[in-house]
């Protein structure tokens, strides 16, 4: 693995003077726009925008679709592609039903679910499982009780997906419905709606530590027991009372989760960016307003909890938000000025910033370097196993438009390398032996972890992390999780080798069953990351 490593990193890099981070342009080409990215524990990355775009540039085979012998409305180009890293190519996928602004979770097993969209496959579930072979979208028709355009999805502790708002749906469903068949009404959704601009749609949903689930949108929050249907907490409106959610468009992060064994695990929440009350409107008549430039951050588990506000480098909407192997959070993409929407935004935010969040207020925040390519509406951003992130999409017309436009159509997939990655790293940065990708481990039981580092070892700054890969889209990544391990003595096996026993989380709801990625960080410099399902 670590050679794989230094292969994927031994390409020319875009780097400025002064500023961490460097760029490395991975496929001009992969045929879609990734409006929806989702990483599976196969080492693909699934990736789609919508159904009725026009044509992309990837076709389908012809024993698929042959333009040939189907009618002239047919398009026979892919809307969806299948990319693998160690190969860096796609392959393309066949979706039948419009899938544009959905959701979706991967399951216990590691099969991506893919909730909802628009038109025909509004109340659509759309099934992926992880394979080396040809295999394809399962399209299972309605599967929902409601059309969900624009709703989020949060894994629970049962494995089952809890399915929230819409457009014009103030309620939830679970998905698959194996404990509650039912539709259950949300006030709080129809409470957070404004009049001409929504701005409560891609709710940002997260399962708190104490097994509720903690909803934001617009500006303000809930804790609901989803269960009984009630509201057990109301949060504080954010101070200035600007909206974050779609189409204001901020984006938000579970903040990493430590001391696993505690009587009560402290969990905080971190909303950045958005748009300023009326920025939906004006942008009709493209009036473009600044971006907001401010961060809210509150511990959600405190008994009487407050919104922090902190000053970012730079204002951002359309964001996206990305938790690092070691804790980090990369805040990268987006436009300064607008909303999101077909044509609502412009001055594009190059420089991603890195937010530190055990730094003092204040300190927290790192301007990296900047892209060469606009991430605007419809990007998408996701953490890969080696610790790279995988940085693509932005279409913000409503076909596909290569030409004449200020800002093209991006099919192009580009990675960020965090200063972690940087080649005088390569002594800090330890190499997983144990376990075997894709092994298993139980709830509460102990993970026997062996790795190496070719540096004398400072083992006070060794961390086992476990990350949860996402379903990224429209600025929010759904179920992004990450958890601290808990720690044995580290034991000397050998030449700069280690071991160590980490511990499992006892309960499904700091780590909902399924496939998580393992990670050993020395001295903030992860390893690539190992799959293990945990069930």
């Amino acid at each position: 693995m670590f050679s794989l490593l230094l292969m994927l990193l031994s390409t020319r890099l875009i780097v400025s003077d002064g500023l961490s981070g460097t760029w490395k342009l991975l496929l001009r080409d992969s045929g879609v726009s990734a409006m929806h990215i989702q990483l599976l524990n196969n080492g693909k990355v699934i990736i789609f925008d919508r159904q009725d775009f026009g044509q992309s540039r990837i076709m389908l085979p012809t024993w698929e679709c042959d333009p040939a012998t189907v009618p002239n409305t047919t398009d026979c180009s892919a809307h969806s592609v299948e990319y693998a890293i160690v190969s860096n190519t796609v392959r393309p996928l066949r979706v039948e039903t419009d899938l544009w602004c959905s959701s979706g979770f991967v399951d216990a097993s590691g099969v991506l679910n893919q909730i909802g969209g628009d038109k025909n496959g509004t109340r659509v579930v759309r099934t992926m499982a992880p394979c080396d072979g040809g295999c394809d979208w399962v399209e299972n028709r309605d599967a929902l009780l409601a059309g969900r355009w624009y709703a989020s999805v949060q894994k629970l502790p049962s494995g089952e997906g809890i399915v929230v708002g819409g457009r014009g749906q103030f309620n939830y469903e679970f998905y698959p419905k194996t404990t509650f068949p039912k539709l259950y009404s949300l006030p709080f959704l129809k409470q957070t709606k404004d009049k001409w601009s929504d701005n409560n749609l891609y709710p940002f949903t997260f399962l708190n530590t104490d097994g509720n689930l903690f909803i934001f949108a617009n500006n303000r929050a809930i804790l609901l027991d989803y269960k009984t249907n009630t509201v057990v907490k109301t949060y504080p409106t954010i101070p200035g009372g600007d909206p974050r959610s779609y189409p204001s468009t901020g984006s938000a992060v579970l903040l990493p989760l430590r001391d696993l064994e505690a009587a009560t695990v402290t969990a905080g929440v971190l909303v950045c960016g958005g748009a300023p009350n009326g920025s939906y409107a004006k942008s009709t008549k493209k009036k473009f307003v600044p971006a907001l430039d401010t961060c809210a951050r509150m511990t959600i588990t405190d008994p009487n909890p407050n919104w922090v506000i902190e000053k970012m480098p730079f204002a951002r909407c359309m964001g996206d938000m990305v938790l690092l192997p070691h804790g980090d959070v990369l805040i990268i993409n987006g436009a300064g000025r607008g909303t999101a929407g077909w044509e609502r935004a412009d001055t594009p935010v190059n420089n991603p910033v890195i937010y530190k969040p055990d730094e003092a207020t204040g300190s927290r925040f790192e301007t990296q370097n900047p892209a060469t390519i606009a991430r605007m509406y419809h990007s998408s951003a996701i953490l890969l196993p080696d610790g790279r992130v995988l940085v693509a999409g932005s279409n913000p017309h409503p076909h596909y438009k290569f030409t004449n436009v200020q800002f093209p159509t991006e099919v192009s997939l580009d990675t960020f390398l965090p200063s972690y990655l940087n080649e005088h790293m390569n002594n800090l940065r330890p190499e997983i032996y144990l376990p075997a990708t894709n092994s298993q481990g139980g709830y509460g039981q102990q993970l026997q972890v062996q790795f190496s580092t070719r540096a004398a070892a400072d083992l006070t700054k060794v961390n086992v992390t476990m990350v949860a890969p996402s379903f990224a889209s429209h600025s929010f990544s759904m179920n992004q999780r990450l958890l601290v391990l808990t720690m044995g003595t580290i034991q000397v096996v050998g030449t700069n080798t280690y071991e160590v026993s980490v511990s499992i989380p006892k309960s499904t709801i700091l780590a909902p069953p399924g496939y998580y990625m393992i990670f050993v960080v020395h001295l903030d410099v992860p390893s690539v990351g190992i799959f293990v399902k945990i069930s």
